[in-house]
């Protein structure tokens, strides 16, 4: 399965680049306003006319995002069919079940019904996992679906020279006149030409990667800019936190920046490939289908003298005779080879293998959508991490707080705990004990009061209303603490609301882009105005001419001051701290008796926002703060667990290049004195470089700053194209293809987008970066537990498949049926198996490097093991059907009670001829609770009398394939080191697999079907004396592996070649 989706994918190079290549042929973003309206003929005050709709619609059509149509449900079920396993299965069950309708025309009932339940049961298995991919195929895109949610249905637009409220927003066409105001989802690309609020902030983190709100202006950019520097632009799907404007519509559907990452989701879907360990499965299956066929040709071949005789005259063969019953018989034994040779359970037993890993993961909070990616995690080489919000809180916190000391050239740090909204979330470092000084308070009364923010817990987690950054100052007030004269209160937010109370707002002058600040007027309970304002600090200290010191006297605001503000504001900055500073006026003459009301005169300086620079001056400098989306406290151990495992890092974010750089510092993705000149670089940069798959090989990890939807699937592609396994992690909108694209996409729970969750394998339910590096360690546990019954089963495949082939080389009566070799494959076999997925993971398992995707399931010296236990399997489930036809005892165990008779091993090796033997007569013998007889026929002692040595036969096979299971514990450890009691659950999947078998025996309908019959104690006591030497002869090949693995590492030490090392 998967061939269609690799060949679709052989041209995703192509794709890519026209995706990439692809540009408005009009860069609105790089023209002014008027020639932006002359290209699209059309005017900002009256609109496009009705006439010029109709007709850019039929041009450019409806903006909406194309509906691709799915593969139909034939195709996904024909495509499941492609596996090659599945391919054997299909092709041993039509011949079983034709051969089943040729016995029942001949036959009796019994027959009948034994010959149709090996078919029946194949083509069972065979729709429930056509089913289960069908299932999952079908559910592979939702992601689109998804990304159509987000946009915008409404729109406010000027047409004909008049306002239309409430337009679908599909209607829309390039050249309209869009108004949006705060709140509104942007419902189409469009240029800014007006802004009627001074300010307009936008939310666009989800299709950029930015960690916060973005100003937007009216003003041309450069022709070469990034997404992220088109300052100009508005995009379909993102959100206006602040402000109103009026836009013109560039472009519509599928050509805005949303319909991109549509297209590119489109092609990344094209190329999903089968995980590691479905290509090895399929490698197996390509070569048993070698083996099945060369052995089954090999049976026939010995078998042709028992159907097909001939006489020799004059030295060539003439006088040929035929036998169409026995050629038919010996058909049937290849089946049962084939039947043999098929592990048929494995399918069930590594979904449900999966499907226990995926429950520990949930346990881990990582949400496994898609069962293969618990395997994929397991040969993880690369993790391509999104920075904000997965890597960090995704919340802005207060990291340091810089008040002014006793002189004004004296200035006090202190270090802020915490990262996230939660109030009681870390504490201040050497904060004064008891009560606050004036400084002190002053700067936690313009943080609480200056803020339109709000924070409100959300079941476990607290959640920000409002602008993060000022969020963040409020839970700064609450770990400050509440002044002496406060009472205590059991709110939230107590200290912001009582400062609130303290100082009532009254007036307030909007943020804008020009004077970088923002201000509240208000009437303390002094009886005075204060005006407090907070803002850019190099803003408010050109405004500022005096500063308040500790005990809250105010003083001139000299150079020496500023200069020490200025040096503290450098250190800040270079640790990417995004500042604020603080500061007041408690000067104001034109407010005199301003309570708020629209009649006092000084309400009109608060209409016109040209006047707040004016009322914003003179003013006393109190502190500032550093804030930041602080790295997540778990990440840095995480990141040092992913370079000890051998997993490189790399950074791949919207946000900008110093940001990204000081946290991939501190978390351990660079060291603090690392030259990373050449392994950060911005998206730009990169997609320019010549040779970029050499950039990315360099070792040890790599940012990518500034980087859009496309740079990330480049990445991921280029990555997968040189061997690597890629998990991608990410939350936005602009993730989803890269996530679609990677070997595994791992989206965010809590901050993700729908849209990335259902591009994504598997979902963070916390949102933590230590959390993948948990469920890569799962998945290689997983994997090791795996390749535990996978050798298992194979194992006892081989031993059946050796055991057919001795039976039909020796020449004596078919052993196994093929119903019994599917009973023992399906349902014997499961449990065993199942439980080998709950072995303990190796201590050192995140200590190894990553396998290689292209590692061999099966080493040279695993399968050489294995043919030696198969060998034996089929030396003892045939052995034990000579020695019940042959030997009235065997090592002092009686086998004579049941009274049958005995043969040599001459006449069981030439049964076919009894007809011709003289005086061949058998005597009646017990068989369970019934007597059989055979005074009409004797030949049939070897056909229906055989019951009795066909079930020592198959329990055998059963009791081998127990001890088998733990065998299959540790590759190489001695049972003496690991016994079977490490894994109870293994002990009891063997009590269950036996009962299975006790079932089948006792139960008389059962045994019909089954062909078998009770055993005696006796009998029981050989079937154990004859499957127990398994585990001598696997602990003696463990001990010789051991040995060649001691060697190999001794030559590998001195220097010298090994003879011949085992491969791992």
């Amino acid at each position: 399965m998967g061939q269609g989706k690799r060949q679709n994918c052989e041209g995703m190079e192509a794709i890519s680049k026209k995706l990439n290549d692809r540009e408005a042929s009009f860069p609105a973003w790089a023209r002014d306003i008027a020639e932006c309206e002359k290209h699209y003929r059309t005017s900002r005050a009256s609109g496009l006319k009705s006439e010029d709709v109709e007709r850019r619609r039929k041009l450019y059509g409806l903006n909406e995002l194309d509906h691709h149509e799915g593969a139909s449900i034939l195709s996904l079920i024909i495509e499941q069919f492609k596996d090659t396993l599945v391919q054997i299965l299909l092709g041993a069950a039509v011949v079983s079940f034709v051969l089943a309708l040729y016995d029942s025309e001949g036959g009796g009932g019994k027959k009948e019904i034994t010959a149709f339940v090996e078919p029946l049961v194949i083509f069972l298995i065979l729709i429930l996992n056509a089913t289960v991919g069908v299932w999952q195929e079908s559910n592979a895109e939702k992601a689109l679906e998804a990304l159509k949610e987000i946009q915008s249905e409404q729109a406010t637009v000027v047409r004909d020279g008049k306002r239309v409220l409430n337009l679908p927003a599909r209607e829309l066409v390039p050249g309209d006149i869009v108004e949006l105001k705060v709140g509104d989802k942007v419902p189409a690309d469009m240029r800014v030409v007006e802004l009627i609020s001074s300010t307009l902030r936008m939310e666009q983190g989800s299709l950029t990667g930015e960690s916060e709100a973005v100003n937007k202006t009216s003003k041309v950019v450069a022709e070469d800019a990034d997404i992220q520097g088109k300052k100009c632009m508005v995009f379909a799907g993102t959100t206006v936190v602040n402000g109103n404007c009026i836009c013109l519509v560039t472009q519509t559907g599928m050509e805005t920046e949303i319909g991109k990452v549509h297209e590119q989701i489109q092609v990344a879907s094209q190329c999903e490939e089968d995980t590691p360990l479905k290509k090895k499965l399929n490698e197996f299956g390509e070569v048993l289908t070698i083996i099945i066929g060369v052995i089954c040709a090999l049976v026939w071949l010995i078998s042709v003298k028992h159907f097909l005789t001939w006489e020799y005259v004059d030295g060539w063969p003439r006088n040929f005779s035929f036998s169409f019953e026995k050629s038919t018989y010996y058909f049937e034994i290849a089946v049962a080879l084939a039947v043999a040779a098929i592990p048929e359970g494995l399918p069930a037993v590594i979904t449900t293998c999966l499907a226990l890993g995926t429950r520990k993961m949930a346990q881990k909070n990582a949400l496994v959508r898609k069962l293969p990616s618990v395997e994929t995690l397991g040969c993880t080489t690369v993790i391509c991490s999104d920075k904000t919000g997965t890597l960090t809180t995704n919340q802005m916190a207060v990291s340091k707080l810089v008040a002014v000391g006793s002189s004004s050239d004296k200035l006090r740090t202190f270090k802020v705990e915490g990262t996230t909204y939660n109030p009681f979330d870390g504490k201040i470092h050497d904060w004064p004990t008891g009560q606050m000084d004036a400084n002190l308070q002053m700067i936690a009364q313009i943080a609480a009061v200056c803020n339109d923010a709000g924070v409100a817990q959300s079941e476990h987690k607290f959640i920000s209303h409002g602008m993060p950054t000022e969020a963040a100052l409020k839970v700064l007030v609450e770990k400050m603490g509440m002044p002496e004269e406060a009472s205590e209160s059991n709110e939230l937010l107590r200290c912001c609301k009582w400062w609130s109370e303290f100082e009532r707002r009254i007036g307030t002058l909007e943020f804008d882009r020009d004077r970088k600040s923002m201000g509240v007027i208000v009437n303390s309970r002094s009886g005075k105005k204060l005006l407090l304002v907070k803002g850019a600090v190099e803003s408010i200290l050109e405004r500022s001419s005096k500063i308040q010191l500790l005990d809250g006297s105010v003083v001139e605001l000299d150079q020496t001051s500023r200069n020490s503000i200025l040096k503290s504001l450098h250190e800040m900055s270079t640790g990417a701290l995004r500042c604020l500073a603080f500061a007041f006026r408690d000067e104001l003459p034109e407010f005199e008796g301003y309570d708020g009301s629209e009649d006092h005169p000084a309400h009109k300086l608060l209409l016109n926002p040209s006047n707040y620079s004016t009322i914003e001056s003179g003013l006393v400098f109190t502190g500032l703060v550093g804030l930041r989306d602080p790295p997540r406290e778990e990440v840095h151990q995480a990141i040092q667990d992913c370079r000890a495992a051998g997993i490189r890092v790399m950074v791949i974010t919207g946000d900008n290049k110093n940001t990204a750089e000081a946290i991939c510092r501190e978390i351990g993705v660079f060291a603090h004195n690392e030259d990373i000149s050449f392994k950060s670089l911005t998206g730009k940069e990169f997609m320019n470089l010549q040779n970029k798959k050499d950039h990315l090989r360099q070792s040890g990890g790599l940012l990518f700053s500034r980087a859009e939807p496309r740079h990330k699937q480049e990445i991921v592609r280029l990555l997968k194209e040189d061997g690597e396994v890629v998990a991608m992690t990410g939350d936005g909108v602009n993730d989803a293809p890269a996530l679609k694209l990677a070997d595994i996409g791992i989206a965010m729970g809590i901050a993700g987008t729908e849209v990335a969750k259902e591009a994504s394998d598997m979902v963070l339910s916390d949102d933590n970066f230590s959390t993948i590096v948990a469920a890569v360690g799962e998945g290689r546990s997983i994997y090791s537990n795996m390749k535990a019954f996978i050798r298992y089963m194979i194992s006892s495949n081989i031993g059946e498949v050796a055991s057919i082939f001795l039976t039909a080389a020796l020449g004596i009566p078919e052993g196994l049926i093929p119903v019994q070799l599917l009973w023992v494959n399906l349902v014997t076999d499961g449990p065993p198996a199942t439980a080998l997925g709950f072995n303990p993971p190796d201590k050192d398992i995140m200590q190894k490097p990553p396998r290689k995707s292209n590692d061999s399931l099966i080493s040279p010296w695993i399968l050489f093991r294995y043919l030696v236990i198969g060998l034996y399997v089929g030396i003892a489930t045939v052995g034990v059907f000579i020695i019940w036809y042959t030997q009235a005892s065997f090592l002092g165990i009686d086998l004579s009670s049941d009274g049958h008779t005995l043969v040599s091993y001459t006449q069981l090796a030439n049964w076919g001829q009894c007809s011709s033997w003289k005086n061949f007569t058998v005597a009646p013998f017990t068989a369970g609770n019934q007597v059989l007889t055979f005074d009409s026929d004797p030949c049939n002692y070897f056909h229906g009398g055989k019951v009795k040595a066909t079930t020592l036969s198959l329990s055998v096979l059963v009791a081998i394939e127990m001890f088998n299971s733990v065998n299959a514990l540790s590759e190489d450890t001695s049972l003496l080191v690991m016994p079977p009691w490490v894994n109870p659950w293994l002990l009891l999947a063997m009590c269950v697999s036996f009962g299975l078998h006790f079932l089948i025996l006792y139960i008389p309908v059962l045994a019909q079907v089954f062909g078998i019959v009770p055993l005696s104690f006796n009998e029981w006591l050989l079937v154990l004396v004859v499957a127990f030497p398994v585990i001598l002869i696997d602990e003696v090949l463990k001990f010789i592996g051991r040995c060649m693995n001691t060697w190999s590492r001794l030559q590998r030490c001195t220097g010298q070649k090994p003879v011949k090392p085992k491969t791992e």
